[in-house]
């Protein structure tokens, strides 16, 4: 038997259950966008670090007059 309180129930569990998904979908979209931008950072220091060591490598043969091919 169906009563007038279990339907008002389940129409609110459904609601619930949307409002719960979505704000998962939200915060898993946002998880990515701060992995993304950590992505970006270490990419960053990276590339840094890669023309640290062309310079120094660079200079190293600019002092000692070889070639740095």
């Amino acid at each position: 038997m169906v009563t007038v309180s279990s339907v008002n129930r389940s129409k609110s569990d459904v609601k619930l259950t949307r409002v719960v998904a979505i704000g998962a979908a939200l915060l898993s979209l946002a998880a990515c966008n701060t992995v993304a931008g950590a992505g970006k950072d270490v990419s960053s220091v990276g590339h840094d670090v890669s023309r640290g060591a062309s310079s120094a490598q660079q200079g190293i043969a600019n002092s000692t007059g070889a070639s740095s091919q």
